[in-house]
């Protein structure tokens, strides 16, 4: 794994320009509180925080509604360590429980139970809900589709294919 500094770019900064400041809060204050806006409806409703949420769900999409511990981290883009604090808590709650994987001594699968499939489907409607008045509410059909094409390019840029790339979800 390539842990090496990434040089400093070469020549003077380049600096944002006003617009781009301007468009680089706005995205910022969004994201920051869309994120708490997210967290706060699922509290209320099932007592859970939106990246264990979003655990569920990868989770109920998955076939057997199984995955690899090392999958889901790299699918949720949460570090291992994280992962394994979100299982713990969500096996607590009944929600997930682990398997050994029998082909790799080491691996585990992450497995939802019964009981977080029964909350995902209580608590789904009003998370989608929650997205749908927090942003598709308040975008016309063309800002939708350009901002989902917006973020693909962003998200495409941010996550390297090459082996070694150093991401945290990787280690």
């Amino acid at each position: 794994m390539n842990t090496a500094p990434v040089p400093a770019p070469a020549g003077p900064p380049r600096w944002l320009t006003a617009e781009e400041q301007r468009v680089w809060r706005s995205y910022i204050e969004a994201a920051t509180l869309l994120e708490d806006h997210l967290d706060r409806q699922l509290q209320r409703d099932a007592g859970m925080p939106h990246v264990y949420y979003g655990l569920l769900v990868k989770l109920a999409e998955s076939p057997r509604r199984r995955m690899r511990m090392t999958e889901l981290a790299r699918s949720a883009k949460i570090t291992r360590s994280r992962l394994s604090h979100a299982i713990a808590r969500l096996e607590k709650n009944a929600w997930v429980r682990r398997e050994d994987c029998p082909s790799d001594k080491r691996g585990q699968f992450a497995v939802l139970t019964e009981e977080g499939y029964a909350v995902l489907q209580r608590t789904a409607p009003g998370h989608v809900d929650a997205v749908r008045q927090a942003v598709f509410d308040r975008l016309t059909p063309e800002q939708q589709k350009s901002l989902g094409e917006i973020m693909r390019i962003v998200a495409e840029g941010l996550q390297p294919s090459e082996a070694g790339a150093d991401l945290p979800w990787l280690r």
